[in-house]
């Protein structure tokens, strides 16, 4: 686990790296809905997200981009997948890492859909409280 850690933290990543709309997701810090949840304020925000992830966590990003997909609410824009060379902690040699990268849009219905699921979750905060 460690040698994954130092292998992040000693990523050269290019200057388009500090987007605000980029999500780097990682298999082992959060949970899958907490980067669906963040996806979606991203979107709303900026009208698309880049979700990126290295290794292990590329099935991650892949499961979110598809709950997002098939919830109607985004859209594949672009995929890309390379290598990154990076240093593995032990002895210091080079190791090649897949990265992927994944930009979904917003759909034409995204707003209505996020509004009805703001009204859902109200009228479920309303009945609670009626029946206290």
């Amino acid at each position: 686990m460690e040698e994954i850690t130092q292998g992040v933290n000693n990523i050269n990543l290019a200057p388009d790296s500090h987007k605000k709309n980029r999500i780097q997701v990682s298999n082992t810090k959060k949970p899958l809905f907490f980067y669906v949840n963040l996806a979606k304020r991203y979107m709303q925000q900026y009208n698309e997200v880049e979700l990126s992830a290295l290794g292990m966590a590329i099935a991650t990003v892949v499961t979110i981009a598809e709950i997002l997909k098939n919830n109607g609410l985004a859209v594949e824009k672009k995929i890309t997948t390379t290598t990154v060379d990076m240093k593995e902690d032990s002895r210091g040699r080079p190791v090649q890492k897949a990265k992927i990268e994944i930009l979904l849009g917003k759909t034409e219905n995204f707003d209505e859909l996020m509004a009805a699921a703001a009204a859902e979750r109200d009228g479920v905060v309303i009945e609670e409280e009626q029946q206290t």
